[in-house]
């Protein structure tokens, strides 16, 4: 569904996972440092309001949205967490520059998610404005940092089931 139609803060409670437990690592990216910033919190909220403890989910910073990728994968060796998310913003500029970030990021999280082993969540807005990128950052339509918490949830539970 599109996010226009959907505010990225809604879930049902009931069908998220208790988080006690769990560890999670959040890589975020530094560029666009406002909006990303407000993702964090999101998911830091977010996954604490679920059970997870302060003490296990652990915070790193990249300088950009490409660094992404490394950044989570040194995460996983580092802190052994359940899930890891990542959050980033690309905002559309005059170049294509933001075509090849965005592939990047995105095929580099695809072949993350392959190994395995762990899921990597993927909490990068791709946006056309500024605007656009507050409004799914804590603004109007909600925050994609909740949404990736969540779904870093579900899929740390459902890794756990499907490894048992």
């Amino acid at each position: 569904m599109a996010t226009a139609y959907h505010n990225l803060s809604e879930y049902d409670p009931n069908t998220v996972p208790d988080a006690t437990g769990m560890r999670f690592s959040v890589v975020v990216s530094e560029w666009n440092r406002p909006v990303t910033e407000h993702l964090l919190e999101g998911a830091v909220n977010t996954l604490e309001r679920c059970g997870a403890l302060p003490e296990n989910i652990f915070v790193s910073h990249v300088p950009g949205s490409f660094e992404l990728t490394f950044g989570a994968l040194k995460a996983a060796e580092r802190e052994q967490p359940d899930a890891v998310i990542v959050l980033g913003c690309v905002i559309r500029g005059e170049t294509p520059h933001f075509d090849y970030v965005c592939s990047a990021v995105t095929q580099g999280m695809v072949e993350l998610n392959l190994r395995g082993k762990i899921p990597f969540l993927f909490g990068l807005l791709t946006t056309n404005t500024l605007q656009q990128a507050e409004a799914r950052s804590g603004g109007k339509l909600g925050n994609k940092g909740d949404e990736a918490a969540i779904t870093a949830i579900k899929m740390a539970q459902y890794n756990r089931k499907v490894e048992n």
